[in-house]
């Protein structure tokens, strides 16, 4: 969770749990582009198939919340790029 909350860069507030990640995506603000990288390995674990459920799902609430896949293998999701 703290890869998460600095690659996001989420407040310092937020619970480190994904409730919690949800509800920081989902709220109003900047556009922002995540980039999953490796997906195949993010859905090779439990947490990791939670994970982006949770991603998918707040992207599908959030209309300034984009999702994108890179077919690259150092698996993790970006947060750190905005789109625009």
């Amino acid at each position: 969770m703290d890869y998460l909350s600095a690659r996001l860069e989420l407040p310092e507030w937020w619970g480190r749990n994904l409730d919690a990640l949800y509800d920081c995506l989902t709220e109003p603000g900047e556009p922002r582009l995540l980039v999953l990288v490796d997906r195949a390995a993010v859905e090779g674990t439990p947490f990791g198939r939670r994970l982006l459920r949770v991603l998918e799902d707040a992207a599908g609430e959030n209309p300034s919340l984009w999702i994108e896949e890179d077919g690259g293998g150092d698996g993790g999701a970006d947060g750190g790029e905005n789109r625009g």
